[in-house]
């Protein structure tokens, strides 16, 4: 497992107490599982995606993940439709632990709320977070 201080953690991107990132691109959120969750769950083997179409409050379970360690599952950092998933993960779920944040994502979504992204931590406030735990 990496230590802390080597983390990627990019600015761009928001954070969720339970470890998705969230990244505003004009009027869609993509959303992803951040490096922190990848390294603690190791390997992973399987990501079981939503449909394009489905709708997620905020904190609603969207996503599980198996690893070689762990099963785990994944909440939506902000609410809305999906309208895009990584269908690549089907075929290649390391791309998760290869790329978290380019490759690796899961879905995009039309926020509901746009403003809910105000609410998930930034880069600094989540490795702070991290620090504490």
């Amino acid at each position: 497992m990496k230590e802390i201080s080597k983390l990627n953690l990019p600015d761009d991107v928001r954070y969720a107490d339970d470890h998705e990132w969230a990244r505003l691109e004009g009027d869609k959120v993509r959303i992803g599982l951040d490096d922190y969750a990848q390294d603690q769950l190791g390997d992973i083997v399987f990501v079981g995606l939503p449909e394009v179409g489905d709708t997620f409050a905020k904190g609603e379970e969207f996503a599980t993940v198996d690893s070689v360690k762990a099963s785990a599952e994944c909440y939506m950092p902000v609410g809305g439709k999906i309208i895009a998933v990584n269908r690549e993960l089907e075929e290649s779920p390391q791309l998760v632990n290869q790329s978290p944040y380019k490759d690796g994502w899961f879905v995009e979504v039309k926020p509901a709320d746009p403003s809910e992204m105000e609410t998930l931590m930034t880069s600094a406030e989540c490795l702070e977070k991290l620090k504490g735990k």
